[in-house]
């Protein structure tokens, strides 16, 4: 890769990483899509994308939780058995040709929705933990799958659902994104497979667009923007789906 092109993705990078941390995500689905348009080939981009997942998703775990959002009794019951899925998911190497396409239009289906959303509801209701564990362990195998941190796909069930409140939501989004990421760089590499150098070239333009957006998030943006650009980055991250497989 030459410089010209080191300048453009990891611009692309970090306006990405701004992009997704504004609502607690790390930007794994949109690295893809950057890194697929650039011409990396397969075996670079799924561990790179879990590497500048885990940097962004620290940043916007840390920037949520000083804010106060962030739910513990909310977040377990989702993370327990999400990890030793993600790190199965990892480990794996499966032709996602069917499921790809049908997240991408769920993710579609969720975005149509939250884009209309202009304030949090008055009351929430927690899942049950069976349910939250349930959960947790599905997003966790597919996140392992994909290569992306799950957020993508627990924050709009948690809205949807009426489980939690918008930033309360992308503060649990942004722990599950970290665990689960880390799950699944340690599934890749125990597989056997290096981690890409370029992924700690591109590491600097993530970890300033994922400080910027998760400060933007965590204190200063109302709801309802918020959630239109929550909108956005599951349009992103739907269409990324759809085309790729």
């Amino acid at each position: 890769m030459d410089y010209p092109q080191l300048v453009a993705i990891s611009l692309a990078i970090g306006l990405i990483a701004l992009l997704y941390s504004c609502v607690g995500h790390a930007g794994a689905s949109g690295y893809i899509a950057v890194m697929t348009l650039g011409g990396f080939t397969t075996g670079l981009i799924k561990p790179t994308a879990l590497v500048l997942n885990i940097l962004v998703a620290v940043i916007s775990t840390v920037q949520f939780g000083r804010a106060g959002h962030f739910c513990w009794s909310l977040f377990w019951p989702f993370a327990l058995l999400s990890v030793p899925m993600a790190f199965l998911g990892g480990y794996l190497h499966l032709p996602v040709e069917i499921f790809k396409p049908l997240l991408g239009v769920v993710l579609l289906l969720s975005a149509l929705r939250l884009g209309f959303r202009r304030s949090d509801l008055p009351q929430v209701s927690p899942p049950t933990p069976t349910t939250a564990l349930v959960a947790g362990a599905g997003i966790g195998m597919v996140a392992g799958l994909t290569g992306t941190g799950g957020g993508i796909f627990l924050t709009p069930l948690l809205l949807l659902r009426g489980w939690a409140q918008t930033r309360s939501a992308a503060a649990v989004s942004a722990l599950f994104i970290l665990i689960n990421s880390i799950a699944g760089l340690s599934g890749h590499v125990v597989s056997g497979q290096p981690i890409p150098s370029v992924a700690w070239s591109l590491a600097g333009a993530a970890i300033i667009g994922g400080s910027l957006g998760s400060q933007l998030g965590s204190r200063r943006l109302a709801v309802g923007a918020i959630s239109l650009l929550l909108s956005v980055v599951l349009t992103i991250a739907g269409c990324k789906l759809i085309l790729s497989s």
